[in-house]
């Protein structure tokens, strides 16, 4: 099994938040409330993300939309 995250076909949740510096909260809501290619189910609540079909997601201008708050809008508050 490779040990780096950018080399394993299926991650984690957790994984995948932490590869693509993803929001935790606004991931999970998008994968619980919508179908979508990159979200394999296995049993009734484990989730596995396919790598590459997340990234082709994210390629097709959705990563803004799951982008971490921490470099967005509380970055401006503090400087303001």
């Amino acid at each position: 099994m490779p040990a780096n995250l950018e080399e394993k076909e299926l991650l984690t949740v957790e994984e995948a938040i932490t590869l693509f510096n993803l929001s935790r909260g606004k991931f999970k809501r998008l994968i619980r409330e919508v179908e979508l290619s990159f979200v394999v189910h296995y049993g009734r609540q484990q989730r596995f993300i396919v790598r590459e079909e997340l990234m082709k997601y994210l390629c097709n201008g959705k990563q803004e939309e799951l982008a971490n708050a921490k470099n967005g809008r509380t970055k401006k508050r503090l400087e303001a």
